[in-house]
């Protein structure tokens, strides 16, 4: 399990994060995820999503639902793809977008870097 502690400017908070992968396949897993407000003592958020990776066209793909306590359930569909910059690997280029909608399918939240 993958732990951090976070502070943000926003919350004035500490926040303990916390992120656990489970295979299913060589190339699928269940990636779980939660972040704990120490203010509070209530989860910020928690997030469980079915990843798969296409190690040939240097790709991933996920799906899932996530609990925030502003927008409550959403359902969240992620990619990332890598574009080689050299031959050996050694530097690459990175694209992530993020598409999520409510419960209703509306409210649309898109999201790339």
């Amino acid at each position: 399990m993958q732990t951090s502690l976070r502070y943000s400017g926003d919350s004035k908070a500490l926040r303990i994060h916390a992120k656990e992968k489970f295979p299913i396949d060589s190339k699928t897993h269940l990636q779980v995820q939660g972040e704990l407000d120490t203010r509070t003592g209530v989860p910020n958020n928690f997030c469980a999503m079915i990843r798969h990776s296409y190690h040939d066209l240097f790709t991933s793909l996920g799906v899932g639902m996530r609990y925030d306590k502003r927008d409550k359930v959403r359902y969240t569909l992620r990619g990332k793809k890598s574009f080689l910059v050299t031959n050996d690997d050694s530097v690459n280029f990175v694209i992530k977008g993020r598409y999520d909608v409510d419960q209703e399918f509306k409210g649309e939240v898109r999201r790339s870097c």
